[in-house]
């Protein structure tokens, strides 16, 4: 495009959230795999996505990982399953050993750390609420390692409020790691109230990404006509950042990538927030500029709320490779 025609097209500035994309628990979760298929050659088994993102999916099948949702998927195999960065119930885990398959457990240390917190809780004899949301691979994974009952979820206030539990004085909560900080404060919170003798968590179950990249969206959103979040529809961390620009003013879409982008909504903008959910790789983003880059004049301007300098070892199984 020449300086002529760049000219005539309208400005735009862009606000470049950081951080945002990869987190280490997803940096860890990917290189498993990517290990694994180098040390044992394909195919590679993943039980569930090993995050939520399609393009990364996409990317890992064609190296040469076989997806699957349950462990019955796969045939009578000497080739490594990796267990997705959400976690697993302790019956994925028994059934795996039980058909002597060679697992990998490539789930987020920050996750592990919830399901440690829970498994403490319960055997100190308490009752643990979980806060999170029905459904997320991490809340099923979290739930499964106790014995089916002992873990309740509470996905808001109103579930708080019919909450009816026979020792009110013996209860722990946990949290899903990806949601919202101004949600999970406010029903904490309501819990706390409620039960004020209930035990948290010695350090957030919020894991350090989530956090950072919703006070980058905070930071950006009132100061943009309009934000963009890259990542999955089912990416819980990616969800709550398009709701986190929504509440602080900006109109949000959530897109897999430029073909999803909903030009009519961006049509006289003069500037605009560009954020990236935890699973969604840096290339998304990019793409994603050059398509605002085709049709407006931009600036680029990045915006820091924090410096991320986290990293997880690999799998124990993969570690002598790396």
């Amino acid at each position: 495009m020449d300086l002529q025609t760049r000219r005539a097209l309208p400005p735009l500035k862009i606000l470049l959230c950081s951080p945002r994309g990869f987190c280490a628990g997803v940096v860890r979760a990917i290189d498993a795999v990517e290990r694994a298929l180098a040390k044992y050659g394909p195919p590679v088994y993943v039980r569930h996505e090993i995050v939520h993102n399609r393009y990364v999916v996409e990317s890992l099948k064609g190296k040469g990982a076989i997806f699957v949702e349950e462990l019955e998927e796969i045939p009578e195999t000497t080739a490594p399953v990796i267990f997705s960065a959400h976690g697993v119930a302790k019956s994925v885990s028994a059934q795996a050993s039980a058909r002597n398959l060679l697992a990998i457990d490539a789930t987020c240390p920050l996750v592990t750390k919830v399901h440690r917190e829970a498994e403490i809780h319960w055997r100190r004899g308490r009752r643990i609420l979980l806060v999170g949301h029905s459904g997320h691979p991490e809340v099923v994974g979290t739930m499964g390692q106790l014995p089916e009952g002992v873990v309740i979820l509470v996905e808001s206030l109103e579930d708080i409020e019919k909450l009816k539990l026979e020792d009110e004085s013996n209860l722990a909560y946990v949290t899903q790691t990806t949601l919202s900080l101004d949600d999970s404060r406010e029903i904490v919170s309501a819990l706390t109230r409620r039960f004020p003798l209930i035990v948290g968590p010695h350090k957030e179950d919020i894991c350090y990404a989530t956090t950072n990249r919703q006070a980058a969206v905070k930071e950006v959103a009132p100061h943009v006509d309009a934000v963009i979040v890259v990542g999955s529809p089912n990416s819980s961390n990616s969800q709550r950042l398009r709701e986190v620009a929504e509440r602080a003013g900006a109109p949000a879409q959530l897109v897999q990538g430029r073909g999803e982008i909903d030009w009519s909504i961006f049509g006289s903008i003069t500037s605009l927030g560009i954020t990236a959910g935890a699973s969604a790789p840096e290339v998304l983003v990019e793409e994603i500029m050059d398509a605002f880059a085709e049709r407006y004049d931009i600036t680029v301007e990045m915006v820091s709320t924090a410096n991320e300098s986290v990293s997880f070892p690999l799998p124990k199984e993969l570690r002598a490779l790396a």
